[in-house]
């Protein structure tokens, strides 16, 4: 239970060698595009179980002197951000002015941070109650064991031999994790290759770039038999079970979409338990109707903006338009399929009057069934500098958008995950994961 603070927490700030401290005579602001604001005493809670506090060298906190009420620079270190785990969108960036020399950050979300009363708060909600990717649910001992049982059982599998060794092992991804625990949701990287350039894509960053990708992209065309190998039998035991081609740690599965067709076919061959997803751009709507024929459940389509004009310099995209992702969405809905997307939420771009409009007549145009407000992985000012945004025009706030959002649109759900079935088809409010 989070109460409404009686005052703003104090900012932050690190000593650039891990530590770090409150500044008493600050207290934390906000950041919404450019701009450095006072953070509404309702929008804090605490920092969710999972958090993680950054520094963000090269950068000083913007804070508001608690005597004056002015905005200023704290000088004592380097800003503080927080990572704030699934589940909880946040509702204001990190205030800070970034030096000449500072590093590009790498692609982490950079939320507020401040300290109150013995704890460190952010301002954010959480919009989702399903509790698949909670820290607390992860035992290291048990996963060990779930990553030895697989790949001991499919020992020639190099998908699961990837997805165990590589993104469970090595990166900690909670989906991988939740398959070597036998639950929920199940990845299933299906193409080394991609048809768009993401500004902040997490698997392939070229040498010149100053950053570098978070994780290594799958480099092999797995098969359909290797997908349908481990798939039946999550679908067949897993409490909630979804399977999910279109992960991180891969290009664009449509890419691939004849070899997913062939396993969507061969699975449901099988068993007709369960939900089969596909995470994806969205960038060809005949692969997707194929998909759908075959009897793919759900789509999730991910974007940075409703708006052609902020899509198209992110994703930089090859032989595809903003118009076939609209169309995407449009398949499945026509297919009775449920579709997301996977909203990159960036406060004082994702909340702007102009992108508020595009979002509405988007819900209109697919009959999307659900929105994810995904928090955005990217050094906010390498961001708006890389797509050319000088000026983001009157914002309304994350909040006041979804709730705007979710009283107009009354059947359209708000979250971050894909639904399993049993929500798809029956009580999705209640019938979470657990």
């Amino acid at each position: 239970m989070n109460l409404i603070l009686d005052k703003s927490p104090f900012i932050l700030y690190s000593d650039g060698n891990g530590k770090i401290f409150e500044d008493q005579s600050l207290y934390a602001a906000g950041r919404t595009g450019w701009d450095a604001l006072d953070v509404p005493l309702e929008d804090w809670i605490e920092l969710p179980d999972g958090g993680n506090l950054y520094e963000l060298p090269g950068r000083k906190g913007i804070g508001i002197d608690v005597i004056t009420g002015e905005m200023r620079l704290c000088e004592k270190g380097w800003a503080v951000a927080a990572f704030i785990p699934p589940a909880h969108t946040g509702l204001f960036l990190s205030a800070y002015e970034t030096m000449p020399d500072a590093p590009t950050l790498p692609l982490f979300c950079y939320t507020a941070v401040g300290w109150h009363d013995d704890q460190f708060y952010v301002p954010a909600v959480r919009i989702e109650k399903d509790i698949r990717q909670e820290s607390a649910g992860y035992d290291s001992e048990r996963i060990n064991e779930g990553v030895q049982r697989l790949l001991t059982a499919y020992p020639h599998n190099r998908l699961v031999q990837h997805l165990m060794n590589n993104c469970c092992m090595t990166y900690n991804c909670p989906a991988a994790r939740n398959l070597s625990l036998g639950r929920w949701e199940c990845p299933i990287p299906a193409s080394p290759a991609c048809n768009a350039n993401c500004v902040g894509c997490i698997s392939f960053q070229p040498e010149e770039e100053t950053i570098v990708s978070t994780q290594d992209r799958l480099t092999f065309k797995p098969t359909a038999e290797e997908i349908v190998e481990f798939t039946v039998p999550h679908l067949e035991t897993a409490p909630y079970p979804i399977v999910s081609f279109g992960q991180g740690c891969e290009g664009e599965p449509l890419l691939m979409w004849e070899t997913i067709r062939e396993a969507i076919i061969e699975i449901r061959k099988h068993t007709g338990k369960g939900s089969i997803n596909i995470n994806t751009n969205g960038s060809k709507p005949a692969a997707v109707e194929a998909l759908c024929k075959a009897g793919l459940n759900s789509i999730r389509v991910s974007m940075n903006s409703a708006r052609e004009e902020v899509y198209t310099p992110y994703y930089r995209p090859n032989n595809y338009r903003f118009e076939d992702i609209i169309e995407s969405l449009k398949v499945v809905r026509r297919h009775n399929g449920w579709s997301s997307i996977n909203y990159f939420v960036f406060p004082g771009m994702t909340d702007s009057i102009e992108e508020y409009e595009a979002l509405r007549k988007l819900i209109k145009d697919t009959g999307i069934s659900m929105i994810q407000w995904r928090n955005f992985n990217i050094d906010p000012d390498w961001y708006m500098g890389r797509i050319g945004i000088h000026e983001t025009g009157e914002c309304m706030g994350i909040k006041q958008m979804q709730d705007l959002i979710h009283e107009e649109f009354t059947n359209l759900k708000l979250g971050y995950f894909n639904p399993s079935i049993e929500r798809i088809k029956g009580n999705y409010e209640h019938d979470f994961a657990h």
